[in-house]
């Protein structure tokens, strides 16, 4: 298996590695990203998954630009499968989840609030007798505090943003009207597809003048919660969660095996990860209606990698 499990290359300067992606600020004032094939969970890597980089990558590509007429982006050019090379922004301390449905298994997931008996939830009420995975009046923005020291994020109102300064109430006004707009556009284009764009997470910066940008992904398999739309009615009269692409295999093979967060990690059985690959991979062409093409050129993908960024390299 051809696996990027890590891509530092020394005459590249400012490295910062994060949980999947390889970063360089460059002196231009671009930033090159990598994304490798780690698998974070548990905060912590669990293991390499093959072409997952570059299937998400690839996938935000597609949606960047699907949408750059409704938002700009930092997106600069694509030197390689794994690589975008964007602008350096400053990312707005606000993390933005737009959700149309009722649904979703985390602490600050509107079912899992909902289910505790919470109506009220960032500054939005929602009617009594609504059910698991039930789909809301109209999507809803749900934004929480973005925990840049590796603390919890905290759900936030529109009016407990701008009164802790945390954005101007031009900026949410902006980011918000950004927000919604792609997800009508996600889940307009998905349903073409297929597809039921459920929910999805966005992340905003602004650049040199000001002007927000969106960053990071877009709608991919990671930010995204994605069912398959002809599953949707008879699960939902039955009470059962919709079909979705299941990527969580091997963090539930974990869990059923040690207490993640506290124990070693048992070996992942190799069979595991193939799947896991082809769920990634079946995403992909699911979401885009492209075949997935997996870039094997080079002796390894670090070795490709180096030869398409040899260009970035400082000069001697």
């Amino acid at each position: 298996m051809r696996i990027l499990s890590e891509a530092h290359f020394p005459e590249l300067p400012n490295y910062y590695r994060g949980k999947v992606r390889e970063n360089y600020d460059m002196p231009d004032g671009s930033r090159i990203i990598i994304s490798t094939d780690r698998l974070s969970a548990f905060d912590r890597i669990i293991t390499c998954i093959p072409y997952k980089g570059q299937v998400l990558t690839q996938t935000a590509r597609y949606w960047f630009e699907a949408t750059k007429d409704i938002c700009p982006n930092h997106v600069i050019e694509y030197p390689d499968p794994n690589v975008v090379v964007g602008k350096r922004l400053d990312i707005l301390p606000v993390e933005v989840v737009v959700r149309g449905y009722l649904a979703g298994t985390t602490s600050t997931s509107i079912l899992t609030l909902y289910k505790k008996g919470e109506r009220e939830m960032y500054g939005i009420r929602l009617p009594d007798g609504m059910r698991d995975n039930q789909v809301l009046p109209h999507p809803i923005i749900t934004p929480t505090s973005k925990a840049f020291d590796g603390g919890h994020d905290e759900p936030l109102t529109a009016a407990e943003i701008v009164e802790r300064g945390l954005l101007t109430a031009e900026q949410w006004q902006t980011l918000s009207a950004y927000a919604l707009a792609l997800f009508a556009r996600g889940q307009e284009m998905a349903l073409k597809q297929g597809l039921i764009l459920v929910d999805t997470k966005y992340e905003f910066g602004t650049d040199e003048t000001g002007a927000i940008i969106l960053a990071d992904e877009i709608h991919t398999p990671d930010s995204s919660r994605y069912w398959l739309a002809d599953s949707y009615e008879s699960s939902f009269q039955k009470g059962e969660r919709p079909t979705s692409f299941d990527k969580d295999f091997i963090r539930t093979w974990v869990v059923e095996r040690c207490d993640p967060y506290k124990d070693e990690l048992p070996e992942i059985p190799l069979e595991l990860i193939e799947q896991t690959s082809k769920v990634y991979i079946k995403a992909f062409e699911a979401i885009t209606a492209q075949t997935f093409v997996p870039d094997d050129s080079g002796e390894t993908p670090v070795a490709r990698i180096r030869a398409n960024l040899e260009r970035y390299f400082p000069r001697s």
